[in-house]
């Protein structure tokens, strides 16, 4: 990446942050929020260093310990390519970098893009539509390394790995951190493939994460995932805590599952396992195979809402709950606004739980296809409601995602089974319906 002598600094800067911390966090913390005072000459992050102070001077604060668990639980190494790509990298300069794509071109430049190395998987997960997509589809190396340069040239430095089963490909995914070194990986996996092998190989390039799927406790993710599965992501877990290498989990939540995955004993669980973030996904009715059954009640939904912003203020692990939290992110964050879906088959979607496109990565370049109709549909609709709490344009404006597709002359891209966009809004509209008087009521209470 050719940065400019501001962001030469900057990361200079960062750089020297992150000796500061070597030498001792607990004297390395005040000295980076004073130093961090000395060059606040306008005050415009005041409203940051304030909370950040009570944070440093609360040794039981969740914050502080999660904080300085880095420093005991994460590998040296690791941690300073981590800081590095993900703080210097991805964030400050390639985010200078997208805002001139962003002016240049007119339309969406994303932060992340998220690619289906394959189409195969070892499970086979109620309600995944992943399963349908059969064995054969595969994304080449080849085309996976084309991705990334392109998608640098633009500004992004952040891949996400999906599929079917990202570890099916273990020898590529290391390739590819190998080949773009000042980039960050992450996958999304269930886990049952990382081994001692695999987790030596991540200790080498470092500059891979892996978010593991996990449904709850054993019950709850056995009954969707498979016998056996439970065992294996926590051994997985422990090899990764005893090598110290930085994980997380990834969370669906469904009507069957929600109460054991909204539990305070949950999290603790992935504490003790050593999870540094928990991501929480809300499950979608995808595909003509979908389970609408395990689409969450609105009660149910509130359960979560309010348990994660609990969480929040008393567990020492980094939480997002990316349907109950748009408030934070100004909404959708689809269709390139801040991350896309390329899929096994090389259709480039809006997003992961979007099966629709007007354009593949093997007849269209990221650029071009950022320009097509579907994206730029995005880019004009977003946000698709003013309440955060009702973000997504299938879940809980289906009306908005029918119109795009139809109007942009989108096609499904369900190999095995295409679904018809009106059936898609057919099983949606029930659920935003119900949905609706819940999350305007919630809104409008956290917003007197």
């Amino acid at each position: 990446m050719k940065r400019t002598f501001k962001e030469d600094m900057q990361a200079f800067a960062i750089k020297q942050v992150l000796n500061y911390l070597d030498e001792d966090p607990e004297k390395g913390l005040p000295k980076i929020l004073k130093w961090t005072e000395r060059f606040e000459k306008y005050g415009k992050n005041a409203n940051l260093i304030k909370p950040f102070r009570t944070i440093i001077n609360d040794p039981d604060n969740n914050w502080n310990i999660m904080i300085k668990s880095l420093w005991t639980d994460i590998d040296r190494d690791v941690f300073k390519v981590f800081f590095e790509n993900f703080i210097v990298n991805t964030s400050l300069a390639a985010s200078n970098q997208q805002v001139k794509s962003r002016q240049k071109h007119g339309c969406n430049i994303p932060w992340a893009i998220l690619m289906d190395l394959t189409s195969a998987c070892n499970l086979k997960c109620m309600g995944c539509w992943a399963a349908d997509y059969g064995q054969k589809l595969n994304l080449k190396y080849e085309e996976l390394d084309d991705i990334i340069r392109q998608g640098n040239e633009l500004g992004t430095y952040m891949y996400i790995y999906s599929g079917g089963e990202p570890l099916v490909r273990k020898d590529d995914i290391i390739r590819l951190c190998e080949a773009h070194p000042d980039c960050m990986f992450l996958a999304f996996t269930n886990g049952t493939l990382i081994d001692e092998k695999f987790a030596d190989e991540m200790l080498r390039v470092k500059n891979f994460i892996p978010a593991i799927s996990i449904e709850g406790f054993e019950e709850a993710t056995d009954y969707r995932r498979g016998e056996g599965t439970y065992r294996k992501i926590k051994n997985a877990m422990r090899i990764l805590k005893e090598k110290k290498l930085p994980f997380g989990a990834s969370c669906c939540y469904t009507s069957k599952n929600i109460d054991s995955l909204s539990s305070e004993e949950y999290i603790d669980m992935l504490v003790e396992a050593g999870a540094k973030f928990a991501w929480f996904f809300h499950y979608m009715p995808i595909g003509n195979t979908a389970v609408p059954e395990l689409l969450p009640l609105p009660e149910q939904r509130e359960v979560m809402y309010r348990k994660i912003r609990e969480y929040r203020k008393t567990k020492p692990i980094f939480t997002i709950d990316f349907q109950n939290d748009g408030e934070y992110i100004k909404g959708c964050i689809a269709g390139g606004r801040s991350y896309l879906h390329i899929n096994a088959n090389g259709d480039i979607e809006p997003c992961a739980f979007i099966h629709y496109a007007d354009s593949n990565i093997r007849t269209h370049t990221l650029l071009e296809a950022y320009k097509r109709p579907l994206f730029m549909a995005y880019k004009e609709g977003q946000p698709f409601n003013d309440n955060m709490l009702r973000p997504c344009p299938m879940l809980e404006n289906p009306e908005c995602l029918c119109n795009m597709v139809k109007n942009s002359g989108a096609y499904s891209t369900d190999m095995q089974s295409p679904e018809n966009i009106d059936d898609l809004y057919t099983k949606c509209k029930p659920y935003a319906n119900r949905w609706a008087p819940k999350a305007d009521k919630l809104w409008e209470a956290s917003h007197k």
